[in-house]
């Protein structure tokens, strides 16, 4: 019996977002924009299923420390076990350069994309591009499979359905916008996101404020 593509065991759910993020066609980042969002709130969520964090009345409470874990996940560890609590949209909000610097150093210390720094006119400008395009471009099928239905979301790997579930709230282009869901489609994204409600709720707040103006 043909299982479910899983996400590799070394790839963490921040460093899976933000290959996901990848236009191919263009070879860039297609919504940086809102990619610190959709990290930090995957580091949330794997530290959620592990049982690291949990949600009290809509605020992130730690519970216990991770163990081995990477360097987002450790900051954000941190800043929730020695701070008040908070909401999970504050925390989604909070350092997301920070998150997308973490994440886009560990990627390219795997070599898994490649960092250009140049000038232009005396301004940095980066340029960030995969190595392997055939990692992006599988796991955006795996996503893509896990949101439009089929096998029932409780069956599916574990990391490929919080991901559907976090591109959806992030609006990745990758995902067919919110107004072309029919009800199906969203009672789908409700399903996927059932393990990380609190977080994929958040996120989907934070980035629609954004893009309204508001973020």
């Amino acid at each position: 019996m043909k299982t479910e593509m899983r996400v590799k065991r070394d790839e963490s759910l921040p460093q899976a977002a933000f290959l996901l993020a990848f236009d191919l066609r263009k070879g860039r980042l297609a919504d940086r924009g809102e990619l610190g969002y959709l990290l930090r709130a995957a580091a949330l969520a794997e530290l959620l299923v592990a049982g690291n964090l949990t949600d009290d009345a809509g605020r992130a409470r730690a519970v216990v420390a991770p163990v081995d874990p990477g360097p987002l996940q450790a900051a954000v560890w941190e800043q929730i076990a020695n701070s008040p609590p908070r909401s999970w949209r504050q925390w989604i909000r909070k350092d997301r350069a920070g998150a997308f610097r973490l994440v886009r150093d560990e990627l390219a210390a795997a070599r898994l994309i490649r960092v250009e720094r140049r000038r232009v006119l005396l301004f940095p400008v980066e340029r960030i591009t995969p190595r392997k395009p055939y990692l992006s471009r599988r796991l955006a099928e795996r996503v893509s499979r896990a949101a439009s239905g089929g096998r029932p979301a409780n069956r599916l790997d574990r990391d490929v359905r919080i991901l559907a579930a976090l591109a959806a709230a992030a609006r990745l282009k990758m995902m067919p916008p919110e107004r072309e869901q029919r009800h199906h489609g969203r009672r789908r994204i409700e399903q996927l996101s059932e393990p990380v409600e609190p977080v994929a709720t958040a996120l989907r707040g934070n980035v629609q404020d954004a893009q309204a103006g508001e973020g």
